[in-house]
């Protein structure tokens, strides 16, 4: 991903709070020189050895995820809009896209099923996992033997939230009051004026 130094986030905290607050992401996956996107929802996982991002796909979805190659890029995004240039104090300016994403690269590997999804339930609705525990034993097997679970462990994490930065500040100030009330909003306040 292109980013402008003023765009970029560097920040590791923050960049595993925004994987975890839009943790349903896009897995780019290559096999056979072919590109395959899946969308799913991952548990964002951080401990000593570093971050890692767990999830599963039905056994009989023809992903990319199975039988991909190891390396794979997963492209979490958050809030973002178009920018209209009347917003901007000189004339000379052109329409943009305000947004926020974090890309995250890494090596996937297939793990036992039943605790990524486990996981996924504790971090989604803990409280399913009493009405799991209640379903009958042949009912779950046959659920966890129809997925196919995946751990990605991360080696690269790039961030950028391209919210208005490059510009002035009383553009800054328009174009964050023209979102006022938004999740965008509330990301620009943060990064602009905290």
């Amino acid at each position: 991903m292109y980013i402008p130094a003023h765009f970029e986030v560097e920040d590791r905290a923050e960049l595993i709070r925004f994987m975890r607050l839009y943790n349903f992401a896009a897995v780019v996956t290559s096999h056979e020189g072919e590109l395959t996107a899946t969308h799913i929802p991952l548990v964002v996982r951080e401990d000593e050895s570093g971050v890692s991002l767990v999830g599963h796909v039905a056994r009989a979805s023809r992903t990319g995820l199975v039988n991909c190659s190891a390396d794979v890029l997963v492209i979490f995004t958050g809030p973002h809009a178009y920018v209209s240039p009347s917003l901007y104090e000189s004339k000379l300016s052109v329409p943009t896209w305000n947004y926020t994403a974090v890309h995250a690269y890494g090596n996937r590997t297939i793990i036992d099923a039943e605790p990524a999804l486990m996981a996924l339930v504790d971090a989604t609705e803990p409280a399913y996992r009493k009405q799991w525990d209640q379903l009958p034993e042949e009912f779950r097997k046959k659920m966890i033997g129809g997925v196919v679970a995946f751990e990605i462990r991360v080696t690269r994490l790039e961030g950028k939230y391209k919210l208005s930065q490059n510009r002035p500040a009383a553009d800054q100030a328009r174009v964050t009051e023209s979102f006022e009330g938004t999740e965008l909003g509330e990301f620009m306040k943060k990064i602009l004026f905290a």
